[in-house]
């Protein structure tokens, strides 16, 4: 017993020492504290973001009089259902027409800008032309550029080229997004190897087969979060359909909002409330459904190091 005692001390004594400041670590029985502060701040940074979304899903099942005589965050009568008929009907349907409308122009003009900046910004990463770095220093500083100040340069080439009050005045500007090319390019820089590339076209692809078939699927992640970006950012283009459009065949849902809440004598203000949820309704489902398509490392193991 005392031999193993004395080897045991031995062993205690040949060990090199803990460097200084290294700190011991827990045992299975020990916990770390929960980071109190840190949760209450998210606790109550996510309350002030939800809290007018749940005011919006509150006030669209009440009618005109329980809106403005009940408790603005909690619920009064159910009148849901009432609100939606009311609305499918108002002016002839012309809700739904402005509802189909956005969808036209955020799906179509996301869906373009997504591809255009991907090759763009594919372009800008993987090939070498004279005045490159000066192209995309021009796109990033049309990032910096608000875009209510560019409706009426884009209102005049519109008034030129005849297509005022067309779904085009819309369309055609919604096709580009500079934020979306510096993003393409980001993620090309970080995520197609040239290995591949070369592989490819060893084996006789041209480039755009390279990019159709290699490159988007690499680009997947990046591909939806462009898309997310611009088909928000077109959901919620109120300026230049303001100045572009003047036919309510036209327009997209929030300028109709905007104008039936300027008719609050002809306009039931709950109208107005209720097609405000249901405007949120397609940007939840878009971003519900596009999220399994957010994987990163794509390519992980697909080059040998």
């Amino acid at each position: 017993m005392s031999t193993d005692l004395h080897r045991r001390a031995a062993a205690a004594e040949s060990a090199p020492p803990r460097p200084a400041g290294t700190a011991r670590r827990p045992g299975p029985g020990r916990r770390r504290r929960p980071n109190v502060l840190g949760t209450a701040v998210l606790f109550v940074l996510s309350a002030y973001f939800l809290l007018p979304a749940w005011w919006l899903l509150v006030a669209s099942t009440k009618n005109s009089s329980d809106l403005f005589g009940s408790d603005g965050f909690w619920f009064s009568a159910f009148h849901l259902d009432d609100n939606l008929h009311e609305l499918a009907t108002a002016n002839g349907g012309l809700y739904f027409r402005w509802l189909l409308n956005t969808v036209l122009y955020a799906g179509v003009g996301a869906a373009v800008a997504t591809l255009l900046a991907a090759m763009a910004g594919y372009a800008l990463t993987k090939y070498r032309f004279r005045g490159r770095e000066a192209v995309f220093n021009t796109i990033l500083a049309a990032v910096l550029v608000p875009a209510p100040l560019l409706a009426l340069p884009v209102y005049l080439l519109l008034s030129k080229a005849h297509l005022v009050n067309t779904v085009w005045a819309v369309l055609l500007p919604s096709m580009i997004s500079p934020f979306g090319v510096y993003l393409s390019r980001i993620y090309a820089d970080a995520s197609v190897p040239d290995e591949i590339l070369e592989a490819a076209r060893m084996d006789g692809a041209g480039e755009f087969r390279i990019f159709f078939t290699v490159v988007l699927r690499i680009f997947s992640p990046a591909l939806v979060t462009v898309f997310l970006f611009q088909f928000t950012t077109i959901w919620n283009n109120f300026f230049l359909p303001l100045v572009t459009l003047s036919d309510q065949q036209l327009w997209p849902v929030n300028l109709g909002l905007y104008y039936w809440n300027g008719l609050r004598d002809q306009t039931p203000y709950n109208l107005v409330v209720t097609g405000s949820l249901v405007s949120v309704v397609p940007l939840v489902v878009a971003f519900v459904l596009l999220q399994r398509f957010w994987r990163t490392d794509l390519t992980a193991g697909g080059v040998k190091a």
